[in-house]
């Protein structure tokens, strides 16, 4: 397991200067946030530019990036907007390559017209479904052929807000670029808290095999995604993190949710946990 955390973490004038930090506090896996290069203009026509600049400072720095941020409402209500979040995902897919990744950090999204990251009572419905389908349909091609993992966010308050839909998702769609992004903090209904062990061990039985990165926040209460930095909050960080190392693979956890100042404790929480696994 390795700690990480998101580039925009640090909140400096240039990316030389937010990675310089992220090594200060001795972490060198962070999850690409793209405002964190401080674009000259919109995304889509810099993209290329901020993927090679980004990619080499990385590689100067011998840090890793575990992921790009890719967060698009894959069943926006608005078809337009849905395709401009297809459109933003197929942007991304081949600049991985440039900046030193092969994983996407996205989500399934939400049909609540206000926000991709608020619950509907649609997000369960078939034809979310079908629509959440239909857009991997045309993501996961392009993923595929470049070799990029679209790694989607089970949480609550999304399409698939837990460990059986996600791993639903995951059967249907049969492609080996489709995993999972795991943060225990988001997977817990309203009654779901006193079954934590439960509900931990199930994530990982359906999922372990599809994780591609881990985050790391907390929670105080179930039904909605968790708010919290690590590790002040009721997650069972011991078991959470024995799950983590029990990986086939040395997953980076990125630590989200926080700001540079809760960083230090968040981090050691989690090394601490580790250390009985290394």
């Amino acid at each position: 397991m390795q700690v990480g955390t998101m580039s925009g973490t640090f909140q400096r004038p240039t990316l030389e200067e937010s990675l310089d930090a992220s090594l200060e506090h001795d972490i060198r896996h962070l999850q690409f946030n793209w405002g964190s290069a401080h674009p000259s203009g919109p995304l889509p026509e810099v993209i290329d530019e901020i993927a090679t600049y980004a990619g080499a400072e990385f590689k100067k720095r011998d840090m890793v990036v575990a992921a790009v941020a890719g967060n698009s409402n894959m069943v926006d209500i608005d078809e337009e907007k849905r395709q401009k979040a297809i459109d933003k995902v197929l942007m991304i897919i081949p600049a991985c390559a440039k900046i030193g990744t092969n994983v996407i950090a996205t989500c399934t999204g939400s049909r609540n017209p206000e926000s991709m990251w608020r619950d509907h009572p649609d997000n369960q419905s078939e034809e979310t479904w079908k629509t959440l389908r239909n857009t991997l349909e045309k993501i996961l091609p392009a993923a595929e052929a470049a070799g990029v993992d679209i790694a989607f966010e089970p949480e609550y308050n999304n399409v698939c807000q837990n460990a059986r839909l996600s791993r639903r998702l995951i059967d249907e769609m049969a492609s080996p670029r489709l995993k999972v992004v795991m943060d225990a903090a988001n997977i817990f209904g309203k009654d779901d808290l006193e079954r934590m062990t439960e509900v931990l061990d199930e994530a990982f039985d359906l999922l372990g095999d599809h994780v591609a990165i881990a985050h790391g926040k907390d929670l105080d209460h179930g039904g909605d995604a968790g708010h919290l930095p690590a590790g002040n909050g009721k997650l069972d960080y011991a078991h959470y993190v024995k799950l983590l190392c029990g990986l086939s693979f040395n997953v980076p956890v990125i630590l989200h949710g926080l700001n540079e100042e809760q960083l230090p404790q968040s981090a050691a929480m989690l090394r601490r946990h580790a250390s009985a696994y290394q």
